[in-house]
């Protein structure tokens, strides 16, 4: 990422302040990788709280992820409970992640990845049709022992507004900067500090945008007014003209 020395510090200082705020956080233990994508592609759209509560819904109400996976997707939607944005987009993905994975292995399971090496596993799993570069992260961190920094709309609007990032840098060189900054064993403590940084934040960078929008609306509004009066008054002057012009031309009696 550009100016990856100017930005170093900011994320350093930012994760040494969050960590005096919260205790570590345990990583989840996750026995079969495609438990952790499941997990993710609801978890990477709605905070936090909301994403365990609906991941337990799911798990409750469907036998397996078999089951899971040949359900309606008005099933899945109903069994969410909370509705968001994404959700019918979530509940799509849900169903093609499984489905891709059952066609290859001949079962809904990603445990086959454990036994790999870490680039492979990588690798393999973001060839997984329908799964997310979020669910990839969270995955390779959670259930492969990788090392990797999650990270969502939410965390990526979060890090940008707070000048903790370059401003145009993508989403994955972001990910690889913070990836060269926080180490492996504080990498999912890191995750879970800025997560909730971030949702915390999310209300007051919404509302922020809201009015630098509204301002740039009226400012545009208002050059476009101007710019309409600047011409009506540059036409009444060009009929003006032509008038006095016509008035002179006419020969006299």
């Amino acid at each position: 990422m550009k100016d990856s020395r100017k930005y170093s510090p900011k994320v350093t200082k930012l994760f040494k302040s969050l960590k005096r705020k919260s205790a570590k956080h345990p990583m989840p233990q996750y026995d079969d990788p495609i438990k952790a994508v499941i997990f993710a592609l609801v978890s990477e759209h709605v905070t936090e709280a909301v994403s365990a509560r609906m991941y337990k819904r799911m798990i409750r109400h469907f036998v397996n992820f078999n089951d899971l996976r040949v359900s309606r997707r008005e099933e899945i939607l109903d069994v969410f409970g909370d509705s968001f944005e994404s959700a019918d987009k979530v509940a799509a993905s849900v169903t093609k992640v499984l489905n891709t994975v059952f066609e290859k292995n001949d079962k809904v399971s990603l445990g086959a990845l454990t036994q790999e090496g870490k680039r492979q596993a990588h690798k393999e799993l973001s060839e997984v049709e329908g799964v997310t570069p979020f669910a990839v992260s969270y995955c390779f961190l959670t259930a492969l022992d990788g090392h990797a920094i999650p990270l969502n709309s939410p965390m990526l609007e979060y890090l940008r507004d707070s000048e903790l990032v370059y401003p145009t840098a993508t989403d994955a060189e972001i990910a690889g900067f913070l990836e060269r900054q926080i180490g492996a064993s504080d990498a999912y403590d890191f995750y879970m500090l800025l997560r909730h940084e971030a949702e915390q934040a999310r209300p007051a960078i919404k509302a922020k945008k809201a009015v630098a929008k509204k301002k740039e609306t009226k400012t545009k509004t208002a050059a476009k007014k101007k710019s309409t009066v600047k011409k009506k008054a540059a036409t009444k002057k060009k009929k003006t003209v032509k008038k006095k012009t016509a008035k002179k031309k006419t020969p006299k009696k």
